[in-house]
């Protein structure tokens, strides 16, 4: 885990694009809190390794949303059960589970219904904002915390180590 946060942090001082990243994060969000082996989550991998966006950034959020997303089940759990239960929908959710594919998607959970449609909603405004945090933090914080008495010690710790030897700041 130490490692994956080093690769994390040596991706977030890099010249890589904050898009990349944020959407890394966004695509580790709706895997995350969705169960793992479903078929969304299966187009959510296809499109991590075509589309151009962050390896690193995407284990590393995929880490933080699924332990996230048991502290949310609840949230989840009512947001599908008043989808699934909306009288003006049933009729849709009837023939969707009908068709083989929708009911391999496992719709009809309220928790998995719950957590897509969540996940879903807050993307993009996720990845404009994780987008916008990062050019701050490059921009302004970053020199900020450099001054910090506290990195300076931790420049001076193990894990600095592993940092310079993953980021290449040791020439290496």
């Amino acid at each position: 885990m130490l490692d994956s946060f080093a690769r994390f942090l040596k991706v977030l001082n890099s010249e890589t694009e904050p898009g990349q990243i944020s959407l890394a994060l966004a695509f580790a969000m709706i895997a995350g809190f969705t169960p793992l082996l479903s078929l969304h989550n299966l187009l959510i991998i296809l499109m991590v390794l075509v589309l151009r966006v962050n390896l690193s950034a995407f284990i590393v959020g995929l880490t933080v949303f699924t332990g996230l997303a048991y502290l949310l089940d609840p949230l989840f759990h009512q947001a599908g059960y008043s989808v699934l239960n909306n009288e003006s929908l049933k009729e849709l959710w009837t023939s969707m589970y009908n068709t083989s594919i929708w009911r391999l998607e496992r719709f009809n959970n309220t928790i998995v219904m719950g957590s897509l449609l969540l996940s879903l909603l807050a993307f993009i405004p996720f990845v404009l904002t994780v987008n916008y945090l990062i050019v701050r933090y490059r921009t302004s914080l970053l020199r900020w915390v450099e001054k910090l008495r506290i990195v300076k010690l931790i420049k001076g710790s193990k894990f600095y180590g592993v940092y310079k030897s993953l980021s290449g700041l040791t020439g290496a």
